[in-house]
């Protein structure tokens, strides 16, 4: 009853129609744009990023205590032996100023995200690399069609 505006034919692959096979390297989507190389030095960063982030949390904790321990022995200092009484003591320390382990790790951290970044952008790169290079070939496929009919149309001009 009703008729579709194409042949039954007309999706066939011939000389005029282009069909690109994708390449192995061409795979989008999870894991499959990732070499082999690139997951394995992937995983070894989120590891690397994990202990990282142990450390600096055990830091920061023990930052707290040595704080509060040294709070605690300013409001309430240790008792001292009546013998030592007569002398002057001063619980008061003078201290650098070094930066601690937390700022250590937080610079490790910012070190070991960028590199994972840096790992990410490159998988991104070279995917639009190769979907360039597709729409190249199919660019390059219409030139030749192109060429093709003005030769088969001139070689039926004359």
């Amino acid at each position: 009853m009703f008729q579709t505006a194409f042949p039954p034919n007309a999706f066939q692959n011939d000389a005029f129609q282009i069909s690109i096979t994708p390449t192995p390297t061409g795979r989008i989507g999870g894991d499959d744009a990732w070499t082999p190389e690139e997951k394995r030095r992937r995983k070894q960063l989120d590891k690397k990023l994990r202990l990282a982030e142990e450390k600096r949390i055990a830091s920061v904790k023990n930052d707290q205590e040595s704080r509060k321990q040294a709070i605690r022995d300013l409001v309430d200092p240790k008792p001292v032996a009546p013998k030592q009484q007569s002398k002057v003591q001063s619980n008061q320390q003078v201290s650098e100023d070094t930066p601690s382990e937390v700022t250590k790790y937080d610079a490790l951290i910012a070190n070991l995200e960028r590199q994972k970044q840096d790992l990410f952008d490159a998988v991104l790169i070279r995917q639009a690399k190769v979907r360039l290079e597709q729409e190249l070939a199919v660019l390059e496929a219409k030139r030749k069609q192109e060429q093709d009919d003005e030769e088969a149309l001139l070689a039926l001009l004359l």
